[in-house]
């Protein structure tokens, strides 16, 4: 006689569309970041540039298996996991992420959390293209895992993370895709890059246009479809609040890229093509920490916001304080997402994820945490305190790593170019 099988609390409509966002995210580094930040550089350091991102898919997922998740996800304090409850993915399977995402697998659950580790460092290459020697850049980004990001994570959706207004955390912060795990803090970390390396020589006296801006073009164009599983994936669920904020996700994109064009347009005389394609990711950038929390009329707003403040950072703040971020990291990333954070503290909505209504308790009574002043503060504190551990930690590490392997190439080498210098090829022969 047959034995009906026990029910599974495995949903198999949201395990393959968390399967299919991790499988998105990770198109977002390689080829897409690769390729937006290849065509962006100098003809001499297009495969060094794009090496950076491609090697950060190996070092991070492996560092992602043997500490990573645990240290992000472990159970540990308000602000860091267990680095041993989840070593080398130990007790991560088939059984699911209850604290988590209840109807997908742990493993899957680990698996997307894993994609975000992997771009985040990957987004900071592009503040110190053209000059970092190869082997400080792998120390850097091998200690700036576990030292900022798997903190930050932990903070905002671990298990009791200080920040987590979901699962015990004191601070209640509204952070739905990474703004303040992934911009803010890969933006912070990249100025500070860019200052403690110094401007690329040359700069900005001599003439660097990008080599291939249609290799950008179609690096943009892989980041937007990517974003898609990068907001919407978080949602954790096949359901209404994927669709919320797959919705949001590409009218802010689309507000950024229209609002950048428009800014440039005025400005100069003439609406560049880069411009438009840097103008997407800026609203994209900006609308991660409130895709899941806000109207489409809300996103369109963030996004026409973070597409003229972004511009405003790449060509007036950057020309100001004249330092080399060579590829606009802080500019978009960093100030994007501060503009999105702070505007999510207004514009957050219970109709949209009517969690934030309810779940956040003080004692017996539920705070919610819909837009408002006090949520407002509560998203700027955040913005700080990512900004002041990014920033100390990385120059902490950058002055580490110079005084024992040394962090930038030699003068020749940078002449001659990284891609000859340091990995003894050429793109284009």
């Amino acid at each position: 006689m047959l034995r009906p099988m026990p029910s599974s609390p495995i949903d198999t409509g949201d395990n393959a569309w968390l399967l299919v966002s991790s499988a998105l995210v990770l198109m977002m580094t390689g080829p897409g970041l690769a390729l937006f930040y290849g065509g962006l550089v100098r003809t001499k350091n297009v495969l060094a540039t794009m090496m950076q991102s491609m090697f950060l898919m190996s070092l991070m997922s492996i560092a992602w298996f043997v500490f990573g998740y645990s240290l992000a996800f472990g159970e540990g304090n308000a602000f860091v996991g267990s680095l041993t409850q989840h070593l080398f993915l130990h007790g991560v399977g088939a059984a699911p992420a209850a604290d988590y995402a209840a109807t997908i697998p742990a493993q899957t659950f680990m698996l997307f959390q894993m994609m975000f580790a992997i771009i985040t460092p990957a987004l900071i290459t592009g503040a110190f293209a053209e000059r970092m020697k190869f082997g400080a850049f792998v120390a850097l980004m091998l200690l700036w895992l576990p030292l900022v990001y798997c903190p930050l994570a932990h903070m905002v959706w671990g298990k009791g993370g200080y920040f987590n207004w979901a699962l015990g955390g004191s601070l209640p912060v509204l952070d739905f895709a990474g703004g303040t795990v992934v911009h803010i803090s890969s933006g912070v970390s990249a100025l500070v890059c860019a200052l403690v390396l110094g401007k690329r020589r040359g700069f900005p006296s001599e003439p660097m246009p990008p080599h291939n801006v249609v290799l950008s073009l179609i690096g943009a164009g892989l980041l937007w479809v990517g974003w898609f599983g990068f907001n919407a994936g978080s949602a954790l669920n096949a359901g209404t609040l994927a669709t919320a904020a797959f919705a949001a996700t590409h009218f802010a994109g689309a507000a950024g890229g229209l609002s950048w064009t428009i800014a440039e347009w005025l400005d100069k005389g003439k609406p560049s093509v880069l411009g438009t394609a840097s103008g997407m990711v800026a609203g994209l950038a900006t609308i991660t920490p409130a895709s899941g929390f806000v109207s489409v009329a809300g996103a369109v707003v963030i996004g026409l916001s973070g597409g003229v403040a972004c511009y405003l950072a790449v060509t007036r703040l950057k020309a100001t304080f004249a330092y080399d971020d060579s590829l606009d990291v802080f500019g978009v990333h960093c100030v994007g997402s501060v503009v999105g954070m702070c505007l999510l503290g207004w514009l957050a909505s219970a109709d949209i994820n009517p969690a934030i209504a309810t779940t956040f308790k003080v004692g017996d009574e539920a705070i919610s945490l819909a837009g408002g002043p006090v949520q407002f503060l509560n998203q700027v504190q955040a913005v700080l305190f990512t900004a002041v551990l990014a920033a100390v930690v990385t120059f902490a590490l950058l002055k580490g790593i110079d005084a024992t392997i040394g962090l930038r190439v030699e003068a020749e080498q940078e002449h001659a170019g990284l891609d000859i210098s340091e990995h003894g090829e050429s793109a284009y022969n």
